[in-house]
């Protein structure tokens, strides 16, 4: 592969990822933040809409949003200051002593990275390949790793061993993140992602889910669980009126990460 070939595919791995996160992009505003000319991101979008991966649109691309999410690493350069603010709020939720379950996601590994510098003498059972690969060498931390199938893809293990192995098990807290929520709940791309979220949810006595404020209001292919199931969430920025109202309605409480160490309800 080419140096070019490289930037190349780099390009494109961060478009497809923008998409994850939101509906449509300029192509101008691509160019400004890749800094290449705007026929670059054209072609780019061009090769990306053969490959079935995103829409062509006038002026830029759409998400084939239901189905298709972006693979972890990309997500994982993306909404960096919402998901560490969201991380030190979230810990601040976490007492010593607690046992803990946290899924797979770019905003649990976040969180997974504070837990590292704040949290004493808890355990932590999750299916997420980082999240254990920052917490085990934590001497005050144990770190228990569920057995599965590994997806490159999202970086975690799943299928029916995650889930049998995490019955096994009671939680104090389970932190799970999600591509979307609705007035409905929070849903996701991925199946086998899910199995696994609404197994944590159903063996911890508080169930929190942690997202930033571009996944308010969006639709994927699955709902995990009806919002009621939930206890918390964790988010950076305030959800529009309707969202809140339900939220409230379904008894789970909101905390507005402000800034980086105090967590706000509303």
């Amino acid at each position: 592969m080419t140096f070019y070939e490289g930037k190349k595919a780099a390009r494109q791995r961060l478009i497809v990822a923008e998409l994850g996160l939101s509906p449509a992009v300029r192509t101008s505003d691509l160019a400004r933040r890749l800094g290449v000319s705007a026929e670059t991101v054209r072609r780019d979008i061009e090769e990306l809409t053969q490959r079935g991966l995103v829409s062509r649109t006038y002026g830029g691309a759409a998400g084939r949003q239901l189905g298709l999410q972006p693979v972890f690493q990309d997500r994982n350069t993306l909404a960096v200051e919402e998901r560490e603010v969201i991380a030190r709020a979230a810990a601040g939720l976490v007492k010593p002593g607690d046992v803990i379950m946290i899924d797979s996601g770019s905003t649990t590994a976040r969180f997974a990275h504070v837990l590292a510098e704040t949290a004493v003498r808890i355990t932590v059972i999750t299916n997420c390949f980082a999240v254990a690969n920052t917490l085990v060498t934590q001497h005050h931390v144990r770190v228990l790793f569920c057995p599965g199938e590994f997806s490159s893809h999202e970086r975690g293990v799943y299928g029916s061993e995650t889930c049998a192995f995490l019955q096994r098990f009671n939680a104090d807290i389970a932190f799970i993140g999600a591509s979307g929520l609705t007035l409905e709940g929070p849903n996701d791309v991925e199946t086998q992602a899910c199995w696994v979220k609404r197994t944590m949810i159903g063996r911890a006595e508080r169930k929190v889910l942690l997202l930033d404020g571009s996944k308010f209001n969006r639709r994927h292919l699955e709902l995990v669980c009806p919002l009621a199931e939930l206890s918390d969430i964790v988010t950076d920025r305030p959800p529009d009126p309707a969202l809140v109202a339900r939220i409230e309605a379904s008894n789970v409480s909101l905390h507005l990460a402000r800034d980086r160490s105090v967590p706000a309800e509303a």
